[in-house]
């Protein structure tokens, strides 16, 4: 083969590596990254109200005057006669009715489940990152270009 062969081949085969890197690792990389940061924000949530739950029982609140967003934040005045129940959404759109003890229960069953989910997508994100680094690693060994 001649050189000039050899370096369209070369070419070619940088150009391959390159839209891997675009088109499969980057997408992926973004989807994950994003599906952790929902993970994250259902931990917030779910700290949030395990944090509130406590405050009620520490304070003994039985009943609240409350603002409530209705959406598109518009609010309106509630009145809650008894709050040693609440509501607690449990996924698909469904609620569930729970005592104090049995939503403190749940969402600390919850938040292990969630932990469990950021940890396996920060794998996952890491692990991406690495097959990038080796992506191009491998273009830079076709280019032969120094490493840096």
């Amino acid at each position: 083969m001649e050189d000039d062969d050899l370096l369209f081949l070369r070419q070619e085969k940088v150009k391959k590596y390159e839209e891997f890197v675009d088109r499969r690792l980057k997408p992926d990389l973004v989807h994950a990254i994003s599906q952790r940061d929902k993970v994250f924000e259902q931990q917030k949530i779910f700290s949030d109200l395990q944090r509130n739950i406590e405050n009620l029982e520490r304070n003994g609140v039985t009943s609240l005057h409350s603002l409530v967003n209705l959406g598109s934040e518009v609010y309106v005045q509630a009145d809650v006669p008894d709050a040693r129940h609440v509501f607690v959404d449990i996924g698909l759109g469904f609620h569930v009715e729970f005592t104090w003890l049995e939503a403190l229960d749940f969402i600390s069953n919850k938040e292990a489940r969630l932990e469990s989910q950021a940890e396996e997508y920060t794998r996952t994100i890491a692990s991406i990152k690495a097959q990038i680094k080796l992506v191009c690693a491998g273009i830079q060994e076709l280019l032969q270009i120094p490493a840096e």
